[in-house]
């Protein structure tokens, strides 16, 4: 019996996409990928090498196209002027070049130094605003769903014009060109924003603070009567610092503490004191609740965990925030105990704990040198918002399936007597599959 397209997966392709933050979280959420577009090279090589070796990726290894280069230069179908566009891998799904109107989401965490407090926030004048470059990709792919990511700030009054234009772009309306200043009354590109809002990292168990501003819009004949739920923050689900890296730390000081002399005492008295420091109790202010962990750029130097105020929230964690402590194994071989895990200042963290923070799974590994490797982590969309925004994105996606095939009254390719899952529990039941 041939399956029903609502026993199809959710399909996806996602521009800037990191080390895989979003991919991740989407992913978790039932969603397949088409295609990941990256420019940095060692991002690139991050999702081509988990994507090889994880197994509940094996979808991915078969269809999913990695490519690195400029979002500017992504034509993902062939036309007349760009014949030889177009994704390759993606074709044994759905077995033809994809075409209009048939990916299910668009997703993209786009940059956020022109939207950043931490920057001068330019904005539209920023070179690095790839808002335009999205609204291009929209119009072309034109999926069921569309995703933007990007950081608190481009709520600002100061943007409000701007998020008026990207709106209007994708469902009609009046906006000033942001080339120009010039009113304008704009067609649209047949979406619904459904939602434009915040939110709190530390709510889905990221233990740091890290507001996120997620666009979601859903084309309107996708929507219909249906009702997009935005995600519902959960206060229970909030991790300390303390509960989400203390095995990883005994981990590191353990190899110290079972050594004989000075240096093993040393381990012993440091360690006390990061479970004392970073212990949660019912007197802390910040909840134990990590700053927002930054990634910094290549321009400036090496990494580290913020300006003065995000280290000095870093410090009544525990956690030394002048650098990034190199791994349990480098730190024995390069004899960097001194600096990584006995400082004056606490411990600092290693990469696959600073991924602790950004919520991205243990399996997860980052290609490139240390500092790449923290970059990328400290850049990324945490996975478990992702995730939360992903799963509410899929329950419109999947029940306007039932819904349409219930029209067209096709069959659903279920045997007799059986009841059709409704979406969050197909969605739940994918989820549980994951490796």
């Amino acid at each position: 019996m041939s399956a029903s397209p609502s026993d199809e997966p959710l399909t996806s392709i996602e521009i800037c996409a990191g080390a895989g933050g979003q991919a991740i979280g989407l992913h978790q959420a039932g969603f397949k990928h088409l295609a990941l577009v990256e420019i940095d090279e060692h991002a690139t090589k991050t999702l081509s090498d988990n994507i090889k070796k994880l197994r509940d990726w094996s979808w991915e290894r078969q269809h999913c196209q990695i490519i690195s280069g400029d979002v500017k230069d992504f034509r993902p179908l062939p036309d007349e002027k760009n014949p030889e566009a177009g994704l390759k891998k993606p074709l044994g799904f759905p077995g033809h070049p994809l075409k209009k109107a048939e990916l299910d989401l668009l997703a993209g965490g786009v940059p956020c130094p022109p939207f950043s407090h931490a920057g001068k926030q330019l904005g539209k004048d920023d070179e690095r605003d790839l808002f335009p470059a999205m609204l291009e990709l929209v119009d072309e792919l034109k999926p069921r769903a569309v995703m933007i990511e990007n950081v608190r700030g481009i709520k600002d009054v100061k943007f409000d014009k701007y998020r008026t234009y990207i709106e209007a772009r994708l469902q009609g309306g009046r906006a000033e060109r942001p080339e120009d200043g010039v009113e304008v009354y704009f067609e649209g590109l047949g979406y619904r924003v459904c939602e434009w809002g915040v939110l709190e990292a530390s709510d889905f168990g990221v233990p740091q603070l890290r507001p996120r501003a997620i666009l979601v819009a859903i084309r309107e004949d996708i929507l219909g009567d249906l009702k997009f739920h935005w995600p519902e923050p959960k206060p229970s689900a909030r991790k300390s610092v303390f509960h989400a890296l203390h095995d990883s730390m005994k981990a590191r000081y353990d190899v110290y503490m079972q050594m004989d002399g000075r240096l093993g005492e040393v381990a012993k008295e440091r360690w006390g004191a990061w479970l004392k420091d970073a212990k949660e109790t019912p007197q802390r202010s910040d909840g134990g609740i990590a700053p927002t962990l930054v990634g910094g750029s290549k321009k400036h130097g090496g990494a580290d965990l913020g300006p003065s105020r995000a280290k000095a929230a870093w410090g009544l964690l525990g956690i030394s925030g002048m650098g990034v402590a190199n791994s349990i194994e480098d730190c024995v071989e390069k004899e960097s105990h001194g600096r990584d895990l006995f400082g004056d200042d606490g411990p600092m963290l290693t990469v696959d704990q600073a991924a602790i923070i950004q919520g991205f799974p243990e399996t997860w590994k980052f290609s490139g040198k240390k500092t790449a490797q923290y970059r990328q982590v400290g850049n990324a969309f945490p996975p478990p918002v992702a995730k939360a925004v992903g799963k509410a994105i899929a329950e419109v996606l999947l029940a306007a399936r039932q819904r349409d095939e219930k029209k067209e009254n096709k069959p659903t390719g279920l045997l007799a007597g059986r009841v059709l899952p409704t979406p969050s529990d197909r969605i739940d039941d994918r989820q549980g599959a994951v490796v």
